[in-house]
């Protein structure tokens, strides 16, 4: 499965610029990241007002598909990536004619097409829940029984929940196709999870490898709700989800950050559930407890420099901050009391600097350290409470 490494690039010297794609939290952690290394930072991103184009060196507000924006990044960068896998591959296709890209553009057209990236998988040998592809109305109507109970889930543009309808039956397949617009789909079977997990995986140009302590990930309505770290689970378990995500990073001929999302079915049996070709919510914790955060990893790996170590110095658990915590019950606006998290000692916290809060929208996270994972997210479990986060 694995693929040839590449020649080792030219290292990208302190000083230079780097480009970005896409400005929201994530890009905003890298360009921190990336500056904090001594490098500039110009983001492409068409809002205004974003995330990452508030703290990067430049904001350049375009389209990504624009040319006049695309021919600015070249002209000014040694590099660029993405920050999200949504970015159109053409764009990335379009720089790298002349700059060093990190991911290629074929390792993230992979990711943005569910079918793709489920054949991709599935055909590489990686273990999977069973699926099958909905392209037309027979297809959904005609699935096998052994499939349902399960979840349709749209083959492009979803996340955070979005885009997916849980099916018990035959016919909840059929109206889930046509509520989603007869757009291409995949119907995957329902697994009885254990849990949750996720490897943030870093890879060179010349096939080094590095990846984070596994991550046990919780979700509430279909988003990230906590990620505790080192995963409870067995150590040989923890160990086969890192091999499998080191696997499926060389299978893609990758370079750059990676997650492999994985679900532990009875028996502990590992199946991968997705990839996402960026950066990870899961890997927020990082920053505050590992030696390299997976932010500066993306740095150093665009910059062709050496990759830093990965190892996590404290236990963490990382609580995402939605916009639910900025409105009261009669649905009035009030900023949270950031006091109360910050009178935890151990609690970090990260805001993203949006200006609006909506409804299940990513505002910011906790990191909350300590002496161990209980103590960790006993800090993590009382901020929920004096936040009003549902547990």
């Amino acid at each position: 499965m694995s693929t040839p490494a590449h020649e080792a690039p030219q290292p990208v010297p302190p000083g230079a610029w780097l480009g970005l794609l896409g400005g929201g939290q994530l890009g905003r952690m890298f360009c921190m990241a990336a500056q904090s290394l001594g490098y500039k930072v110009v983001v492409l991103d068409p809002a205004s007002d974003s995330p990452a184009g508030s703290v990067a060196d430049r904001h350049v507000v375009a389209d990504y598909l624009d040319p006049a924006g695309l021919a600015a990044l070249r002209d000014l960068c040694a590099g660029a990536t993405t920050e999200f896998e949504n970015v159109p591959a053409a764009a990335l296709e379009f720089l790298a004619r002349d700059v060093r890209v990190t991911p290629a553009a074929q390792s993230v057209a992979i990711a943005q097409d569910r079918i793709s990236e489920k054949t991709f998988i599935a055909g590489h040998g990686f273990p999977v829940a069973p699926f099958t592809i909905l392209r037309d109305r027979d297809d959904a109507a005609n699935v096998g029984g052994n499939l349902t109970p399960g979840i349709v889930k749209s083959a492009r543009f979803g996340y955070d929940g979005k885009g997916q309808i849980r099916a018990r039956t035959r016919d909840d397949v059929a109206n889930a196709f046509v509520a989603m617009d007869e757009s291409p789909s995949v119907l995957e079977k329902l697994i009885d999870l254990r849990a949750e997990l996720s490897v943030i995986v870093a890879r060179d140009d010349v096939g080094n490898v590095a990846t984070w302590p596994v991550a046990e990930n919780r979700h509430r309505n279909g988003i990230l709700d906590v990620s505790i770290v080192p995963a409870r689970v067995a150590e040989d378990l923890a160990g086969e989800a890192r091999t499998i995500a080191t696997a499926l990073a060389a299978a893609l001929d990758y370079r750059g950050v990676l997650c492999v999302e994985l679900f532990v079915a009875p028996g502990d049996a590992l199946m991968v559930n997705e990839i996402a070709p960026r950066p990870h919510n899961s890997g927020h914790y990082t920053i505050d407890a590992c030696v390299t955060s997976q932010f500066e990893q993306q740095a150093r790996v665009l910059a062709a420099l050496p990759m830093g170590d990965t190892t996590q110095h404290t236990p963490a658990v990382m609580l995402n901050l939605l916009g639910d915590i900025w409105f009261e019950a009669d649905g009035t606006m009030r900023e949270p009391d950031w006091t109360r998290v910050l009178a935890h000692p151990q609690a970090k916290l990260h805001l993203y600097g949006k200006r609006e809060p909506r409804r299940s929208r990513k505002m910011g996270h906790v990191t909350c350290l300590g002496a161990n994972v209980g103590e960790a997210l006993a800090t993590a479990l009382a901020i929920k409470r004096e936040l009003g986060i549902p547990e």
